[in-house]
């Protein structure tokens, strides 16, 4: 069950409590809701209070990144808070082209457009695309948001999903890594990963898969990343010493050779997020995914990505996690377009330019509650708010309530809530 964040009357951060606990100081007056996402109380009363050693924990993916909040006591080792944050990414990458697109089209009918600026466009040192560095900020803000919420005092990220140079180099690392169990682990997780966690020859999924040499060792095959797959058993018996190609399957090999454009991104942005979470000032360490995916597993935990998240590192070997325990969901969906006005299919302003973006106090994307007491839209409605010049709004999917029955509940931050 996740933990309700306290803070002080001065605004610090103390030790999360059972939501019961906050629900009873909410009921008697001795606290009061600061926060509804992440669901946060602030006392009136107390100055002070006793906080526990928390670790934040997080687990950097290119689509999805796993938060989770370790308290450390004499009891052991606890998650009390965790989430899965969604990048958008994509979104990102596919509204640049098609803003690219536009602007190209324009300049070949030889209509009004801004000329191309080639000359003047110098990029920094460490410089990423605006898609890897939305989840870099994504990460970033998170971190802050929860430093304020919690008494964190160290910090653990995974850095890698795989270890790529203990794959093409098994000699590259420590005795502990060429004879332990965790290589094996990075091996099997790269490859799960890369073809699909499904049988490379016949597609079937959900069952037992088996590392497969794409060319047989007897074949004169190696142990070498780029020539192994994932197969079931069955496949993997018929095959026999059979080469991929010769066994109908030449497109495996090509396949094989590709690399994983996941792997990719989170390989490309590892760096930027240790830099910014080592700017917070706090303690920090770095780990692999194969160290991750030995501790979940051993531990009989699922797969996602919360769960791997607590158990990144050495302090993730024993973690107590609630069988019933459900994460927050956090979608980024930006802060609005910088897009003025809506064109028609020649490329014209159909619609006058946006000349407020507040009406009446409220934002699009605030999260509102309207009491409607008349009328034929009588009721109660809880949700995101479009707002209207015209004082009419759109609240979740109902359209056309008034804006006096609307009452603020959080002020839009870039993220959507589940």
């Amino acid at each position: 069950m996740q933990r309700v964040f306290v803070l002080s009357r001065e605004k610090k951060p103390l030790a999360p409590c059972h939501p019961a606990r906050a629900r009873q100081l909410l009921q008697k007056g001795q606290a009061a809701v600061y926060r509804l996402a992440p669901f946060t109380i602030i006392l009136k009363e107390r100055r002070e209070g006793e906080t526990q050693a928390t670790e934040l924990k997080m687990d950097p993916g290119s689509r999805t990144t796993g938060i989770a909040l370790v308290q450390h006591n004499q009891r052991g080792k606890r998650v009390v808070w965790a989430a899965n944050l969604a990048h958008r990414g994509l979104a990102i990458r596919d509204a640049l082209l098609k803003r690219r697109q536009i602007r190209r089209s324009r300049r070949h009918r030889q209509t009004r457009y801004r000329r191309p600026r080639f000359n003047n466009r110098k990029r920094p040192q460490g410089w990423l695309p605006p898609s890897l560095m939305s989840r870099v900020g994504n990460i970033e803000t998170w971190t802050r948001r929860l430093l304020g919420l919690a008494p964190i005092t160290t910090i653990a990220m995974e850095t890698v999903r795989f270890d790529t140079q203990l794959l093409e180099n098994a000699n590259i690392s420590s005795v502990e890594y060429q004879q332990g169990e965790l290589q094996g682990y990075e091996v099997r997780e790269y490859l799960l990963e890369k073809w699909g966690r499904k049988c490379a020859y016949c597609g079937v999924e959900n069952v037992p898969l088996e590392v497969e040499h794409i060319n047989p060792k007897k074949r004169g095959g190696s142990n070498r990343v780029s020539n192994l797959t994932i197969s079931c058993k069955v496949c993997n018996q018929k095959k026999g010493t059979q080469t991929a190609a010769e066994f109908g399957y030449p497109e495996v090999q090509a396949q094989a050779k590709r690399p994983l454009r996941d792997v990719a991104a989170v390989n490309a942005t590892r760096y930027a997020i240790g830099r910014v979470l080592q700017s917070f000032g706090l303690p920090i360490s770095f780990w692999s995914g194969g160290r991750t995916k030995y501790n979940r597993i051993k531990q009989g935990y699922l797969k996602d990505h919360w769960l791997d998240a607590a158990c990144i590192g050495e302090s993730g070997d024993t973690v107590f996690i609630q069988p019933r325990h459900v994460p927050l969901y956090i979608k980024a969906v930006g802060r609005g377009r910088r897009q003025m006005c809506l064109m028609d299919k020649y490329g014209f302003p159909r619609t006058k330019p946006k000349r407020f973006k507040q009406v009446k106090g409220f934002q699009t994307g605030d999260r509102v509650k309207a009491v409607v007491t008349t009328g034929k839209k009588a009721g109660t409605y809880v949700g995101r708010v479009a707002v209207r010049a015209t004082g009419r709004f759109r609240v979740g999917t109902v359209d056309g309530i008034h804006w006096r029955y609307c009452r603020l509940l959080q002020r839009a931050d870039g993220y959507e809530y589940s």
